[in-house]
């Protein structure tokens, strides 16, 4: 049963009768707010905790033992950060940096033609590509591609040297003993050139003779052999 609530000028005159009813009546309120559930808020039965795997939990920063706190290093600082922190970093230089990169890709031919390394012109090396070069004069009969470039010697950019190996199987058709075994291409032409290439050899070496005193002594020897012959059959 609710009360007429009395203006502010009527405060004064309330009796203790009406004093008592307004306080029963605010009590029976708060009882009746408290009976009413709040849909609201979920009940703590409702949840529930997940349980938690001991073999997963990380090991603590400061374990205790006996009632002592300790700080683990270990822990506070990976191996990988105390790694950088031991060693000195070097710091390099960019466009030095990219310069040595350059400078590796121009050492070789590229992975298109398997790393080919770059020329080293030797004495050796340039005989045998100058014997290349010129190599119909040893055999006229074998005719070769005519080379397009220009007369002067110029050795490839990029190049290798290597050794034919015979496979077990050619011991006997195509092995070549010690002896026949050479260094280079020269050697090889100058061990077992052909007739052409010899008597080749020996006409420059006449004509480098030429007016010379052993020139002159082996024509006289000639000349004076033919004359005793001619004598003794007369």
């Amino acid at each position: 049963m609710n009360a007429a609530i009395p203006l502010a000028d009527e405060v004064e005159d309330l009796t203790d009768e009406q004093i008592a009813s307004l306080l029963k009546d605010a009590e029976l309120r708060l009882r009746a707010a408290e009976a009413v559930p709040n849909t609201s808020i979920p009940k703590l039965s409702s949840f529930k905790v997940p349980k938690l795997h001991i073999q997963n939990v990380p090991r603590p920063y400061i374990p205790s033992a006996k009632n002592i706190a300790r700080t683990d290093p270990s822990l506070l600082v990976s191996q990988e950060q105390r790694h950088l922190s031991s060693n000195p970093r070097r710091v390099e230089d960019p466009t030095q940096l990219k310069q040595a990169i350059q400078m590796i890709k121009k050492a070789t031919a590229g992975p298109d033609w398997f790393n080919l390394p770059k020329t080293v012109l030797t004495s050796e090396l340039k005989r045998d590509l100058q014997l290349l070069r010129m190599r119909s004069v040893l055999d006229p009969k074998r005719h070769y591609k005519k080379d397009q470039g220009p007369l002067k010697f110029k050795p490839p950019q990029f190049s290798q040297v290597g050794t034919v190996i015979e496979g077990p199987t050619e011991f006997f058709s195509a092995r070549l003993q010690n002896k026949q075994r050479k260094k280079n291409f020269v050697e090889e032409v100058l061990y077992g050139g052909t007739s052409r290439f010899k008597s080749k050899y020996s006409e420059i070496q006449e004509a480098k003779t030429s007016g010379r005193r052993g020139h002159y002594k082996k024509l006289m020897a000639k000349r004076l052999g033919k004359g005793k012959k001619a004598l003794k059959i007369f």
